[in-house]
Protein backbone atom coordinates (compact mmCIF):
# COMPACT_ATOMS: atom_id res chain seq x y z
CA UNK A 1 0.00 0.00 0.00
CA UNK A 2 2.90 2.55 1.20
CA UNK A 3 4.80 1.81 -2.48
CA UNK A 4 1.49 2.24 -5.01
CA UNK A 5 0.80 5.83 -2.44
CA UNK A 6 4.39 6.91 -2.87
CA UNK A 7 4.08 6.03 -6.33
CA UNK A 8 0.81 8.16 -7.18
CA UNK A 9 3.06 11.19 -5.17
CA UNK A 10 5.71 11.11 -7.73
CA UNK A 11 3.36 11.03 -10.16
CA UNK A 12 2.06 14.18 -9.26
CA UNK A 13 4.96 15.91 -8.68
CA UNK A 14 5.69 14.79 -12.47
CA UNK A 15 2.70 16.61 -13.74
CA UNK A 16 3.15 19.32 -11.47
CA UNK A 17 6.59 19.79 -12.88
CA UNK A 18 5.30 19.78 -16.59
CA UNK A 19 2.67 21.98 -15.99
CA UNK A 20 4.91 24.81 -14.37
CA UNK A 21 7.08 24.20 -17.08
CA UNK A 22 4.53 24.27 -19.75
CA UNK A 23 3.01 27.53 -17.88
CA UNK A 24 6.67 29.15 -17.65
CA UNK A 25 7.28 28.88 -21.97
CA UNK A 26 4.06 30.34 -22.26
CA UNK A 27 4.26 33.74 -20.30
CA UNK A 28 7.92 33.43 -22.01
CA UNK A 29 6.55 33.34 -25.61
CA UNK A 30 3.59 36.00 -24.81
CA UNK A 31 6.61 38.06 -23.75
CA UNK A 32 8.49 37.63 -26.29
CA UNK A 33 5.25 38.14 -29.00
CA UNK A 34 4.55 41.41 -26.76
CA UNK A 35 7.82 42.95 -27.28
CA UNK A 36 7.97 42.24 -30.93
CA UNK A 37 4.01 41.67 -31.96
CA UNK A 38 5.47 41.53 -36.17
CA UNK A 39 7.89 38.76 -35.23
CA UNK A 40 5.82 36.25 -36.73
CA UNK A 41 4.11 38.16 -39.36
CA UNK A 42 7.60 39.68 -40.41
CA UNK A 43 9.12 35.68 -41.44
CA UNK A 44 6.07 35.04 -43.71
CA UNK A 45 5.78 38.69 -45.06
CA UNK A 46 9.49 39.62 -46.39
CA UNK A 47 10.63 37.86 -48.96
CA UNK A 48 14.23 37.30 -49.92
CA UNK A 49 15.43 39.87 -52.28
CA UNK A 50 17.87 39.33 -54.54
CA UNK A 51 20.09 42.87 -53.66
CA UNK A 52 21.39 43.09 -57.57
CA UNK A 53 18.14 42.88 -59.05
CA UNK A 54 18.02 46.76 -60.04
CA UNK A 55 21.58 47.11 -60.61
CA UNK A 56 21.93 47.72 -64.32
CA UNK A 57 23.87 44.90 -65.97
CA UNK A 58 25.47 46.50 -68.38
CA UNK A 59 29.27 45.88 -68.81
CA UNK A 60 30.49 47.62 -72.19
CA UNK A 61 28.73 50.88 -73.41
CA UNK A 62 25.97 50.41 -76.34
CA UNK A 63 27.40 51.20 -79.93
CA UNK A 64 26.33 51.04 -83.42
CA UNK A 65 26.62 47.01 -83.80
CA UNK A 66 24.37 46.65 -80.67
CA UNK A 67 21.15 48.23 -82.77
CA UNK A 68 19.27 46.75 -85.65
CA UNK A 69 17.11 49.13 -87.74
CA UNK A 70 13.41 47.90 -89.05
CA UNK A 71 12.68 50.14 -92.03
CA UNK A 72 9.13 49.89 -93.59
CA UNK A 73 8.62 51.43 -97.14
CA UNK A 74 6.75 50.81 -100.17
CA UNK A 75 7.76 49.77 -103.38
CA UNK A 76 5.71 52.85 -104.87
CA UNK A 77 7.32 55.83 -103.17
CA UNK A 78 11.15 53.76 -102.88
CA UNK A 79 13.03 55.96 -105.86
CA UNK A 80 11.78 58.92 -104.08
CA UNK A 81 12.70 58.38 -100.61
CA UNK A 82 15.73 56.84 -101.08
CA UNK A 83 18.10 59.66 -100.79
CA UNK A 84 16.89 59.87 -97.03
CA UNK A 85 17.94 56.82 -95.68
CA UNK A 86 20.99 56.84 -97.47
CA UNK A 87 21.65 59.92 -96.18
CA UNK A 88 22.38 58.35 -92.62
CA UNK A 89 22.98 54.53 -93.32
CA UNK A 90 26.52 53.44 -93.13
CA UNK A 91 27.00 50.08 -95.03
CA UNK A 92 28.92 47.00 -92.74
CA UNK A 93 28.84 49.27 -90.05
CA UNK A 94 24.51 50.10 -89.30
CA UNK A 95 22.85 47.05 -89.15
CA UNK A 96 18.97 46.37 -90.45
CA UNK A 97 16.52 45.81 -92.77
CA UNK A 98 14.02 47.85 -95.19
CA UNK A 99 10.41 45.76 -95.79
CA UNK A 100 8.87 46.18 -98.93
CA UNK A 101 5.69 45.44 -99.86
CA UNK A 102 6.94 43.92 -103.01
CA UNK A 103 9.95 42.83 -104.32
CA UNK A 104 11.99 45.48 -105.81
CA UNK A 105 13.03 44.05 -109.27
CA UNK A 106 12.77 47.60 -111.09
CA UNK A 107 15.53 48.30 -108.64
CA UNK A 108 18.00 45.41 -109.20
CA UNK A 109 20.79 45.12 -109.15
CA UNK A 110 20.22 46.40 -105.33
CA UNK A 111 23.04 49.31 -104.64
CA UNK A 112 25.18 48.56 -101.50
CA UNK A 113 24.43 52.16 -99.93
CA UNK A 114 20.90 51.04 -99.24
CA UNK A 115 20.16 48.46 -96.84
CA UNK A 116 19.70 45.08 -97.29
CA UNK A 117 16.34 44.46 -98.76
CA UNK A 118 13.26 42.31 -97.48
CA UNK A 119 9.73 41.73 -98.76
CA UNK A 120 7.36 41.69 -96.17
CA UNK A 121 5.76 38.20 -95.44
CA UNK A 122 1.74 37.98 -96.33
CA UNK A 123 1.51 41.39 -97.66
CA UNK A 124 -1.65 40.87 -99.85
CA UNK A 125 -4.62 41.83 -98.98
CA UNK A 126 -3.42 42.52 -95.26
CA UNK A 127 -3.93 46.34 -94.42
CA UNK A 128 -1.07 48.52 -94.56
CA UNK A 129 -1.56 49.43 -91.14
CA UNK A 130 -1.19 45.69 -89.72
CA UNK A 131 1.93 45.17 -91.86
CA UNK A 132 3.53 48.05 -90.60
CA UNK A 133 3.07 46.40 -87.04
CA UNK A 134 4.09 43.12 -87.75
CA UNK A 135 7.82 44.76 -88.99
CA UNK A 136 8.62 44.38 -85.43
CA UNK A 137 8.37 40.87 -85.55
CA UNK A 138 9.66 40.50 -89.21
CA UNK A 139 12.99 42.21 -88.01
CA UNK A 140 13.44 40.52 -84.71
CA UNK A 141 12.96 37.24 -86.61
CA UNK A 142 15.40 38.30 -89.38
CA UNK A 143 18.15 39.49 -86.91
CA UNK A 144 18.59 38.87 -83.32
CA UNK A 145 21.77 37.59 -81.83
CA UNK A 146 23.91 40.15 -80.26
CA UNK A 147 21.34 42.73 -80.48
CA UNK A 148 20.31 45.36 -77.39
CA UNK A 149 17.93 48.01 -79.41
CA UNK A 150 15.59 47.53 -82.02
CA UNK A 151 14.91 51.39 -83.76
CA UNK A 152 11.52 51.08 -86.22
CA UNK A 153 11.18 53.69 -88.54
CA UNK A 154 9.90 54.96 -91.84
CA UNK A 155 11.54 55.08 -94.87
CA UNK A 156 11.79 59.02 -94.90
CA UNK A 157 13.09 59.18 -91.17
CA UNK A 158 16.47 60.38 -91.07
CA UNK A 159 18.95 59.64 -88.12
CA UNK A 160 21.76 61.10 -86.30
CA UNK A 161 23.14 57.95 -85.59
CA UNK A 162 25.70 59.18 -83.12
CA UNK A 163 23.12 61.06 -81.22
CA UNK A 164 20.49 58.21 -81.15
CA UNK A 165 23.83 55.78 -80.10
CA UNK A 166 24.18 58.08 -76.74
CA UNK A 167 20.65 58.69 -76.20
CA UNK A 168 20.49 54.89 -75.73
CA UNK A 169 23.30 54.62 -73.53
CA UNK A 170 21.60 55.91 -70.93
CA UNK A 171 19.12 53.23 -70.55
CA UNK A 172 19.34 49.89 -69.26
CA UNK A 173 18.88 47.52 -72.66
CA UNK A 174 17.92 44.72 -70.42
CA UNK A 175 15.33 46.67 -68.82
CA UNK A 176 11.57 47.12 -70.55
CA UNK A 177 11.71 50.12 -72.46
CA UNK A 178 9.86 52.14 -75.48
CA UNK A 179 11.32 55.10 -76.42
CA UNK A 180 10.59 57.75 -78.55
CA UNK A 181 7.96 60.87 -78.77
CA UNK A 182 4.57 62.00 -79.56
CA UNK A 183 3.84 64.20 -82.20
CA UNK A 184 4.42 68.26 -82.39
CA UNK A 185 0.65 68.62 -83.45
CA UNK A 186 -2.41 68.24 -80.89
CA UNK A 187 -4.86 66.74 -83.34
CA UNK A 188 -1.92 63.89 -84.10
CA UNK A 189 -2.11 63.01 -80.92
CA UNK A 190 -5.78 63.22 -79.95
CA UNK A 191 -6.09 61.44 -82.75
CA UNK A 192 -4.21 58.41 -81.68
CA UNK A 193 -2.45 58.65 -78.57
CA UNK A 194 -0.45 61.13 -76.21
CA UNK A 195 1.33 58.41 -74.80
CA UNK A 196 2.69 56.88 -78.01
CA UNK A 197 5.91 57.01 -80.14
CA UNK A 198 5.65 58.10 -83.46
CA UNK A 199 7.08 55.54 -86.19
CA UNK A 200 7.88 58.48 -88.37
CA UNK A 201 9.82 60.30 -85.57
CA UNK A 202 11.33 56.73 -84.66
CA UNK A 203 11.17 54.82 -81.64
CA UNK A 204 13.83 52.46 -79.82
CA UNK A 205 12.81 49.23 -78.15
CA UNK A 206 14.83 47.36 -75.54
CA UNK A 207 15.51 43.45 -76.92
CA UNK A 208 13.22 42.06 -74.53
CA UNK A 209 9.99 44.32 -74.99
CA UNK A 210 11.11 43.36 -79.13
CA UNK A 211 11.17 39.61 -77.88
CA UNK A 212 7.96 40.12 -76.09
CA UNK A 213 5.98 41.82 -79.02
CA UNK A 214 7.31 39.25 -81.34
CA UNK A 215 6.06 36.43 -79.86
CA UNK A 216 2.79 38.05 -78.99
CA UNK A 217 2.53 40.09 -82.14
CA UNK A 218 -1.05 37.68 -82.81
CA UNK A 219 -2.54 37.83 -80.14
CA UNK A 220 -2.27 42.04 -80.03
CA UNK A 221 -3.47 42.08 -83.64
CA UNK A 222 -6.05 40.08 -83.18
CA UNK A 223 -7.15 42.50 -80.21
CA UNK A 224 -6.03 45.98 -82.03
CA UNK A 225 -6.29 45.21 -85.30
CA UNK A 226 -9.20 47.37 -86.33
CA UNK A 227 -6.92 50.71 -85.32
CA UNK A 228 -6.33 53.21 -87.76
CA UNK A 229 -2.47 53.35 -87.11
CA UNK A 230 0.37 50.88 -86.69
CA UNK A 231 2.22 52.89 -84.26
CA UNK A 232 -1.07 52.83 -82.42
CA UNK A 233 -1.26 48.94 -82.05
CA UNK A 234 2.27 49.17 -81.68
CA UNK A 235 1.46 51.47 -78.33
CA UNK A 236 -1.83 49.35 -77.54
CA UNK A 237 0.42 46.17 -77.50
CA UNK A 238 3.32 47.49 -75.63
CA UNK A 239 0.52 49.14 -72.69
CA UNK A 240 -1.02 45.26 -72.48
CA UNK A 241 2.70 44.66 -71.33
CA UNK A 242 2.38 47.07 -68.50
CA UNK A 243 5.23 49.65 -70.58
CA UNK A 244 4.87 53.15 -71.01
CA UNK A 245 6.51 55.44 -72.99
CA UNK A 246 9.70 57.06 -72.20
CA UNK A 247 9.60 60.31 -73.93
CA UNK A 248 12.87 61.64 -75.48
CA UNK A 249 12.41 64.88 -77.49
CA UNK A 250 15.54 64.58 -79.55
CA UNK A 251 12.98 62.61 -82.07
CA UNK A 252 11.32 64.62 -84.53
CA UNK A 253 7.68 63.59 -86.26
CA UNK A 254 7.14 66.50 -87.98
CA UNK A 255 3.52 66.72 -87.86
CA UNK A 256 3.40 70.94 -89.82
CA UNK A 257 4.09 72.29 -92.76
CA UNK A 258 5.73 75.24 -94.47
CA UNK A 259 9.16 76.67 -93.68
CA UNK A 260 10.13 74.67 -90.37
CA UNK A 261 13.18 77.33 -89.55
CA UNK A 262 11.62 78.65 -86.75
CA UNK A 263 11.42 74.88 -84.69
CA UNK A 264 14.77 74.17 -85.85
CA UNK A 265 16.77 77.55 -84.94
CA UNK A 266 15.53 77.41 -81.54
CA UNK A 267 15.66 73.28 -80.84
CA UNK A 268 15.11 71.79 -77.35
CA UNK A 269 18.31 71.30 -75.04
CA UNK A 270 18.29 67.83 -76.66
CA UNK A 271 20.80 65.74 -78.80
CA UNK A 272 19.21 66.04 -82.32
CA UNK A 273 18.26 62.57 -83.08
CA UNK A 274 15.93 62.32 -85.96
CA UNK A 275 13.46 64.00 -88.78
CA UNK A 276 10.61 63.03 -90.51
CA UNK A 277 8.63 64.08 -93.04
CA UNK A 278 11.19 66.41 -94.83
CA UNK A 279 8.60 66.11 -97.86
CA UNK A 280 5.59 68.24 -96.23
CA UNK A 281 8.01 71.02 -95.53
CA UNK A 282 10.05 73.23 -97.36
CA UNK A 283 13.98 72.73 -98.05
CA UNK A 284 15.78 73.49 -94.70
CA UNK A 285 18.00 76.01 -96.62
CA UNK A 286 16.98 78.67 -98.75
CA UNK A 287 18.12 78.40 -102.69
CA UNK A 288 18.61 74.51 -102.32
CA UNK A 289 15.74 71.55 -103.36
CA UNK A 290 14.99 68.83 -100.76
CA UNK A 291 17.85 66.46 -101.39
CA UNK A 292 20.60 69.50 -101.48
CA UNK A 293 19.71 70.74 -98.31
CA UNK A 294 19.49 67.07 -96.22
CA UNK A 295 23.14 66.93 -97.41
CA UNK A 296 24.21 70.05 -96.09
CA UNK A 297 22.94 70.16 -92.98
CA UNK A 298 24.38 66.72 -92.96
CA UNK A 299 27.65 67.99 -93.88
CA UNK A 300 27.37 70.27 -90.83
CA UNK A 301 26.40 66.66 -89.13
CA UNK A 302 29.53 65.05 -89.46
CA UNK A 303 31.82 67.61 -88.06
CA UNK A 304 30.23 67.54 -84.63
CA UNK A 305 26.84 65.72 -84.32
CA UNK A 306 26.73 66.65 -80.41
CA UNK A 307 26.55 70.18 -81.15
CA UNK A 308 24.16 69.93 -84.39
CA UNK A 309 20.91 72.54 -84.02
CA UNK A 310 22.27 73.52 -79.90
CA UNK A 311 20.79 77.08 -79.47
CA UNK A 312 22.98 79.26 -77.54
CA UNK A 313 22.03 83.03 -76.70
CA UNK A 314 24.50 85.94 -76.13
CA UNK A 315 24.63 89.09 -76.42
CA UNK A 316 26.86 92.62 -77.62
CA UNK A 317 24.95 95.57 -75.24
CA UNK A 318 26.73 98.51 -77.11
CA UNK A 319 24.62 97.96 -80.10
CA UNK A 320 21.86 96.55 -77.64
CA UNK A 321 22.10 93.20 -80.03
CA UNK A 322 20.72 89.58 -78.68
CA UNK A 323 22.63 86.74 -81.19
CA UNK A 324 20.64 83.24 -81.31
CA UNK A 325 22.40 81.21 -82.59
CA UNK A 326 21.28 76.95 -83.67
CA UNK A 327 24.91 75.58 -84.51
CA UNK A 328 25.17 74.57 -88.07
CA UNK A 329 21.92 75.74 -89.09
CA UNK A 330 21.13 79.48 -88.37
CA UNK A 331 21.74 82.63 -86.59
CA UNK A 332 19.77 85.12 -85.87
CA UNK A 333 20.36 88.91 -84.72
CA UNK A 334 17.94 91.29 -82.90
CA UNK A 335 18.18 94.53 -82.85
CA UNK A 336 17.09 94.51 -78.73
CA UNK A 337 18.15 93.23 -76.07
CA UNK A 338 15.38 90.19 -75.77
CA UNK A 339 15.69 87.35 -72.78
CA UNK A 340 16.72 84.17 -73.18
CA UNK A 341 13.34 82.66 -72.41
CA UNK A 342 12.16 84.72 -75.11
CA UNK A 343 14.18 83.26 -77.85
CA UNK A 344 14.37 79.86 -76.90
CA UNK A 345 10.82 80.05 -77.65
CA UNK A 346 10.10 79.00 -81.74
CA UNK A 347 9.12 81.38 -84.33
CA UNK A 348 6.11 80.23 -85.71
CA UNK A 349 7.49 80.25 -89.66
CA UNK A 350 5.59 76.85 -90.00
CA UNK A 351 1.80 75.86 -90.22
CA UNK A 352 -0.42 73.71 -88.57
CA UNK A 353 -0.63 69.88 -89.63
CA UNK A 354 -4.46 69.99 -90.00
CA UNK A 355 -5.20 73.49 -90.73
CA UNK A 356 -7.96 75.12 -88.19
CA UNK A 357 -6.88 73.11 -85.12
CA UNK A 358 -6.81 75.52 -81.97
CA UNK A 359 -4.17 74.72 -80.20
CA UNK A 360 -2.44 73.57 -82.49
CA UNK A 361 1.06 72.85 -81.46
CA UNK A 362 2.60 70.89 -78.68
CA UNK A 363 5.01 73.79 -78.01
CA UNK A 364 5.04 77.47 -77.32
CA UNK A 365 5.46 79.45 -80.08
CA UNK A 366 6.43 82.91 -81.50
CA UNK A 367 4.26 84.76 -83.92
CA UNK A 368 5.75 86.53 -86.98
CA UNK A 369 5.65 89.95 -85.81
CA UNK A 370 5.79 92.77 -87.59
CA UNK A 371 7.59 94.60 -85.06
CA UNK A 372 11.16 95.45 -86.15
CA UNK A 373 13.03 94.86 -82.58
CA UNK A 374 11.38 91.22 -82.71
CA UNK A 375 12.40 90.06 -85.95
CA UNK A 376 15.65 88.75 -86.47
CA UNK A 377 18.12 88.70 -89.22
CA UNK A 378 18.44 85.64 -90.50
CA UNK A 379 22.02 83.82 -91.21
CA UNK A 380 22.15 80.06 -92.52
CA UNK A 381 25.20 77.69 -92.64
CA UNK A 382 27.26 77.99 -95.54
CA UNK A 383 30.84 76.63 -95.05
CA UNK A 384 32.95 75.09 -92.17
CA UNK A 385 36.66 74.43 -91.70
CA UNK A 386 39.27 73.34 -89.14
CA UNK A 387 41.53 75.87 -87.15
CA UNK A 388 44.59 75.32 -85.23
CA UNK A 389 46.11 71.90 -83.99
CA UNK A 390 46.76 70.23 -81.40
CA UNK A 391 44.71 71.25 -78.02
CA UNK A 392 43.93 74.84 -80.00
CA UNK A 393 42.18 73.13 -82.70
CA UNK A 394 38.38 74.80 -83.60
CA UNK A 395 35.86 74.57 -85.74
CA UNK A 396 34.86 77.84 -87.60
CA UNK A 397 31.57 78.09 -88.96
CA UNK A 398 30.48 80.69 -91.54
CA UNK A 399 26.90 81.64 -92.06
CA UNK A 400 25.46 83.61 -94.87
CA UNK A 401 22.80 86.23 -94.87
CA UNK A 402 20.48 84.53 -97.55
CA UNK A 403 18.03 87.61 -98.26
CA UNK A 404 17.80 91.25 -96.65
CA UNK A 405 15.55 91.91 -93.74
CA UNK A 406 13.52 94.83 -95.13
CA UNK A 407 12.46 96.25 -92.11
CA UNK A 408 13.63 99.58 -90.84
CA UNK A 409 16.07 99.46 -87.88
CA UNK A 410 14.70 99.02 -84.21
CA UNK A 411 14.32 102.35 -82.99
CA UNK A 412 13.77 100.76 -79.08
CA UNK A 413 16.58 101.03 -77.77
CA UNK A 414 18.96 103.13 -80.06
CA UNK A 415 19.07 103.10 -83.92
CA UNK A 416 21.86 99.87 -84.22
CA UNK A 417 20.97 98.81 -87.74
CA UNK A 418 22.34 95.33 -88.23
CA UNK A 419 21.49 95.69 -92.12
CA UNK A 420 25.35 96.05 -93.34
CA UNK A 421 26.18 92.57 -91.77
CA UNK A 422 26.08 89.64 -94.39
CA UNK A 423 28.06 87.12 -92.85
CA UNK A 424 28.83 85.55 -89.27
CA UNK A 425 31.99 83.62 -88.06
CA UNK A 426 31.48 80.68 -85.59
CA UNK A 427 34.02 79.43 -83.55
CA UNK A 428 33.33 76.27 -81.09
CA UNK A 429 35.57 73.66 -79.41
CA UNK A 430 36.45 70.26 -80.87
CA UNK A 431 35.46 69.00 -78.14
CA UNK A 432 31.92 67.01 -77.90
CA UNK A 433 29.28 68.80 -75.90
CA UNK A 434 27.28 67.15 -73.90
CA UNK A 435 23.65 68.02 -72.99
CA UNK A 436 22.56 65.52 -70.27
CA UNK A 437 22.71 67.96 -67.33
CA UNK A 438 24.37 70.59 -68.59
CA UNK A 439 23.48 74.05 -69.66
CA UNK A 440 23.94 75.81 -72.69
CA UNK A 441 27.13 77.22 -74.30
CA UNK A 442 27.64 80.35 -73.72
CA UNK A 443 28.86 82.62 -76.50
CA UNK A 444 30.91 85.93 -76.54
CA UNK A 445 30.86 88.40 -79.44
CA UNK A 446 34.74 88.93 -79.76
CA UNK A 447 34.39 90.80 -82.96
CA UNK A 448 31.88 92.87 -83.54
CA UNK A 449 32.72 95.08 -87.00
CA UNK A 450 34.95 93.71 -89.58
CA UNK A 451 33.71 94.98 -92.75
CA UNK A 452 30.50 93.21 -93.66
CA UNK A 453 31.14 90.83 -90.90
CA UNK A 454 31.04 89.48 -87.40
CA UNK A 455 32.34 86.69 -84.90
CA UNK A 456 31.12 84.65 -82.11
CA UNK A 457 32.95 82.14 -79.75
CA UNK A 458 31.48 79.38 -77.82
CA UNK A 459 32.63 78.43 -75.04
CA UNK A 460 31.65 77.05 -71.01
CA UNK A 461 29.14 79.03 -69.24
CA UNK A 462 30.75 80.17 -65.47
CA UNK A 463 29.49 78.73 -62.26
CA UNK A 464 27.56 81.43 -61.24
CA UNK A 465 27.47 83.06 -65.40
CA UNK A 466 23.98 84.17 -66.27
CA UNK A 467 23.22 84.61 -69.65
CA UNK A 468 21.93 88.14 -70.16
Amino acid sequence: MSTQIHKKSRTRRVCKSIVIISLSLSIIFILIFSINPCYHTTQILVPNFNLNYYKNSQTTPTNISDIVFGIGGTIKMWQTRKHYVESWWHPNVTRGFLFLDEAPIQHLPWPPTSPPVRVSSNHKGIPYTIRMARLIRETFNAKNSSVRWYVMADDDTIFFLENLVNMLKKYDYEGYYYIGVNSESIISNSLFSFNMGFGGAGFALSYPLAEALAKNLDVCLNKYGKLHGSDHILQSCVSDFGVSLTQEKGFHQIDMHGDISGLLSAHPQTPLVSLHHLDAVEPLFPAMNRQQSLNHLMTSAKIDQSRILQQSIGYHHPKNWSFSLSWGYSVHIYEKTLPSSFLQVPLQTFGEWQKGAKPAFMMNTRGLSSDPCEIPHVFYFHSVEESGGGWRREVVKTYVRRLPRRLSPCLANGNHSADYLDMIHVISPVKRHVTEGSRRECCDIIQVEKGNSTTIKLRPCMKYELIG
